[in-house]
C-alpha cells in the first residue's frame, strides 16, 4: 500500500516562506511522478506543482516564480519550496503520486492525474 506523509506546515507571514516535505513508501514501482495540490477552505482542490519521471515540472501560474518542486530519490521525498508567500496561499497542501513514466504537460497538475494521497499538512500566511 503506498502511503505519503507531508510535513512541514505552519504559520508564516505574507513574503515568508516555508518548505513541505513529503515522504512515500510502499511503492512498488521504479518510474513514478509526484505533485503537490492545495484545498482552501470552500474551494475547490487545485494543483500547484508535480514533478515527473524524467524530472521536468509544471507549476500554477498563481506559483510560478515563487514555489519550486524537487525530490530526494534516495529519501523518497518530495519538497516543496514556497517563497514569497501571500494570504491566498493559505490552504491545506495534499502531496500525491502515481506510478508509470510521464513527462511535464505543459499545465498544472490535475487531481485525476494521481491515484495516490497524503493526508495533508496546513498552510497559514497572515498578512
Amino acid at each position: 500500500q503506498v502511503q505519503l506523509v507531508e510535513s512541514g506546515g505552519g504559520s508564516v507571514e505574507a513574503g515568508g516562506s516555508l518548505k513541505l516535505a513529503c515522504t512515500v513508501s510502499g511503492r512498488t514501482g521504479s518510474k513514478y511522478y509526484l505533485g503537490w495540490f492545495r484545498q482552501a477552505p470552500g474551494k475547490e482542490r487545485e494543483g500547484v506543482a508535480a514533478i515527473f519521471t524524467d524530472g521536468t515540472a509544471d507549476y500554477a501560474d498563481s506559483v510560478k516564480g515563487r514555489f519550486t518542486i524537487s525530490e530526494d530519490n534516495a529519501k523518497n521525498t518530495v519538497y516543496l519550496q514556497m517563497n514569497s508567500l501571500k494570504p491566498d496561499d493559505t490552504a491545506m497542501y495534499y502531496c500525491a503520486t502515481r506510478e508509470g513514466y510521464s513527462s511535464a504537460r505543459q499545465r498544472a497538475p490535475r487531481i485525476n492525474d494521481f491515484d495516490f494521497w497524503g493526508q495533508g499538512t496546513q498552510v497559514t500566511v497572515s498578512s
